[in-house]
């Protein structure tokens, strides 16, 4: 696990960083990212060699711990890299680009901004998760808005949706949450996506807006209820069962915090890093037990089979 204590030495040393992500990526031994060859290297030791640089038996190829991990090719110090991916880990809410430029030191913003999303990018399940849900389990959905639709003017009527981002969420009752950028709230924008989402043994739980009354027509799912806000109806209770979306709104009011009280903006090209963050912290919690220690391993173990470049990043 990642020290809690900020002035363990693997924040403070590259050396002691490098040897603590090559047993966390490597547990079996050096692997080679060009061959897949396990604990078949040799530890370069020449004088002009960098540190950690392995050179394999089979291929013949030269690698390091960071081939083939969104830190490849950095800069920043490996020790850096450790701290900065600690410190988003274990913040609720976040911490801005602008806190981890101060504190770790960095030559400008720009190299705490793209550091801040890399490190998202390592958060991010991607495309293959397996369905949530399941038999005797319940999901929650729910969608909100945020922010502003790029191109739109900055002073519209308060609360008017056309010109906002607009976030699907699917959360797991003592489980997992799951975040999509979406168009709009229709239909056909947000039914295909909790469809191929939620288990069909799950009982799927929403609000009463019109684009969720058809849902389970076909028999998608093991049941659908909703509750009527605007009747100020917020939880039902039919015997044992608690038909409610209070979790997925708690899960909003964390991510609302931290967009506009850490973040404060957030352009619409990057809000799917964001939710990416918000997500896997609220899938790795303490109530799961999952300490701030074992959440940043998670997120170390996040950073395999990725590349994200800055020119990327910035056309996203």
């Amino acid at each position: 696990m990642l020290p809690s204590n900020t002035t363990d030495p693997i924040y403070t040393d590259a050396e002691k960083a490098r040897e603590y992500l090559e047993a966390i990526r490597w547990p079996d031994g050096p692997v080679c990212p060009h061959c897949g060859v396990v604990n078949s290297a040799t530890l370069m030791k020449g004088k002009a060699h960098r540190p950690g640089l392995y050179q394999c038996k089979e291929c013949a190829k030269q690698f390091s711990v960071t081939v083939g991990t969104l830190y490849e090719r950095s800069h920043i110090p490996l020790n850096k890299w450790l701290l900065a991916t600690r410190l988003l880990c274990s913040s609720k809410k976040g911490i801005s680009a602008h806190q981890l430029y101060r504190d770790l030191g960095f030559g400008s913003y720009r190299t705490a901004w793209f550091m801040a999303h890399r490190i998202r990018e390592g958060m991010r399940v991607g495309e293959l998760a397996p369905p949530m849900g399941g038999e005797g389990k319940t999901v929650e959905v729910d969608e909100t808005v945020i922010g502003r639709l790029e191109g739109q003017p900055k002073k519209f009527r308060s609360g008017y949706q056309a010109y906002r981002n607009t976030v699907l969420t699917l959360v797991e009752r003592g489980g997992v949450a799951r975040s999509f950028h979406v168009e709009s709230t229709t239909v056909g924008q947000l039914i295909p996506i909790v469809k191929a989402n939620i288990a069909h043994e799950t009982a799927v739980m929403t609000d009463s807006a019109s684009w969720y009354r058809q849902m389970n027509r076909d028999g998608s799912f093991a049941s659908h209820d909703s509750v009527d806000h605007s009747k100020d109806e917020y939880a039902r209770y039919e015997g044992e069962k608690v038909i409610s979306t209070n979790t997925v709104e708690g899960y909003y009011s964390i991510f609302k915090r931290g967009m506009k009280g850490v973040y404060q903006h957030c352009s619409e090209k990057h809000l799917h890093r964001y939710l990416a963050e918000f997500d896997f912290r609220y899938s790795h919690r303490v109530a799961l037990g999952i300490d701030d220690a074992t959440r940043a391993v998670k997120a170390l173990e996040g950073i395999s089979g990725k590349r994200l470049t800055y020119r990327r990043i910035d056309q996203a």
